[in-house]
This record gives structure tokens, C-alpha cells and sequence, in this order.
């Protein structure tokens, strides 16, 4: 079993995690995990006290150990793993372009699975993956199809590794954002507002908002919670 030592907290890594969603997650977390985060070009700043950053390419599979293995020369350990490194771009139904869609599929699906391969002799009764998900698994966006499919892939995985690993105690749960008010991201106003108008709470989602989320589903509170995907998009498209 992955029991915590008394007075030693649990460990989590949160993939690219440099800012926005990512970020808010390492700073929920922090208060009571040691944290980890991978960054890909984005070098951060001001990350909690004791974070570790980790530069790697997810889309390559070499990264995927070697990430783990940075981990636990630095905590000894591992507890949860935050899927939330992403690629977001658009697939026109008149051109096709492999590497740019097989990199959306390499970083938004592979990448958790070779993760969780390579961290799975660490993970013991108690430890958690969660992946962060979308909106546009079950409403694919016009001009970008594939990102759509391939968070839905990402929910599908994440229901069959909860099958698989609830024998062994570990969960497996992912959540699905909708549209995110992103500070160094912004939207024109526009779009924002057509954003809004579609969202029954009349507001859009904070990253904040996903990192509570996350930090519930890392929790003892979710101990009966797995192969679920939980949307936190303020009722978007009801």
C-alpha cells in the first residue's frame, strides 16, 4: 500500500502546469501535497515553495520515465497524477496534416497512458489519475473535430483504467471544463460574451474553479469515486 508516512505529505504531478489551468491546480494542491509540474516551452514562475519543474516533450515516449523517474529522485514517492498538458488546434475537414494531428492524439491520450505505465509500480492502494477533460468529448467544435475525439478517447481511457486498476485501490477520474476565463489567454470580447450567453450560470468558468474540482477528486472525500468524468462548465449548452 502507498500509505503516507505520518507527517509527510503525499506527492502530485501535474503535467503542463507553467499557467493557466495547470496552474491553479499546482497552487491548490500544494497546500497539502508536494507538488510536480511539466512544462513544455513555458518556463514558470513562482511556482509554490519546494515545486519541482520538469521540462519534457510529452509527445515523445522517452519523456514519459524519465519524468517519473525526476519525481521520485526528488520525493520518493508518488500519489496522484493531474493529466492537464494539452494540445488545442484546429483540424479543417479540408486538409489533413499527420503530425499535427497525431501531436494532439500523443500528448492528449498517449501521454497519460504512458504516464501511468511508467509510474504504475509507485502507485499503490489510495493514489489517484486524473485527467482534464472537455466539454467537446460529447459537443465536438466545428474546425477542430479531432481535439474533440481525442478528449473523448481520453474519457474512454479514463473509464477503462478505473476498471483495471480499482482491484488495486487506485482511481481514475478526469474533468471536463467548459469555456475558461484564462488571464494570460484572454478571448475578444466577442467570443467571451457568445461564451457567456450559452452558459446557464451567466459567467464562465475560472481556473480556480477546475482546481477545486481536481483537488476534490485527489481527496479521501472522492475514496468512492472512479470512471468518472465530472463537467465543470457552469451548465454550458444545457
Amino acid at each position: 500500500m502507498n500509505v503516507t508516512e505520518p507527517g509527510r505529505k503525499k506527492v502530485a504531478l501535474v503535467t503542463g502546469a507553467a499557467r493557466g489551468i495547470g496552474r491553479a491546480i499546482v497552487v491548490a494542491l500544494s497546500a497539502d501535497h508536494d507538488v510536480a509540474i511539466t512544462y513544455h516551452t513555458t518556463i514558470p514562475t513562482d511556482l509554490p515553495e519546494g515545486a519541482l519543474a520538469i521540462q519534457a516533450d510529452l509527445s515523445c515516449a522517452e519523456s514519459h520515465m524519465r519524468v517519473v523517474d525526476a519525481v521520485v529522485a526528488r520525493y520518493g514517492r508518488l500519489d496522484v497524477i493531474v493529466n492537464n498538458a494539452g494540445v488545442v488546434s484546429g483540424s479543417p475537414v479540408d486538409s489533413f496534416d499527420q503530425i499535427a494531428l497525431r501531436e494532439i492524439f500523443d500528448v492528449n491520450v498517449l501521454a497519460a497512458h504512458g504516464l501511468l505505465v511508467a509510474a504504475l509500480p509507485l502507485l499503490g492502494s489510495g493514489a489517484c489519475v486524473i485527467g482534464i477533460s472537455s466539454v467537446n468529448a460529447v459537443l465536438p467544435p466545428k474546425g477542430a473535430a479531432m481535439f474533440g475525439a481525442s478528449k473523448a478517447a481520453l474519457d474512454l481511457w479514463t473509464r477503462g483504467m478505473a476498471k483495471e486498476l480499482g482491484p488495486r485501490g487506485i482511481r481514475v477520474n478526469a474533468v471536463a471544463p467548459g469555456a475558461v476565463e484564462i488571464a494570460d489567454a484572454p478571448r475578444d470580447a466577442a467570443l467571451t460574451q457568445a461564451f457567456v450567453d450559452m452558459t446557464a450560470l451567466g459567467r464562465l468558468a475560472e481556473p480556480s474553479d477546475i482546481a477545486d474540482a481536481v483537488v476534490f477528486l485527489a481527496s479521501e472525500r472522492a475514496r468512492a469515486i472512479t470512471g468518472e468524468v465530472l463537467t465543470v462548465s457552469g451548465g454550458y449548452r444545457l
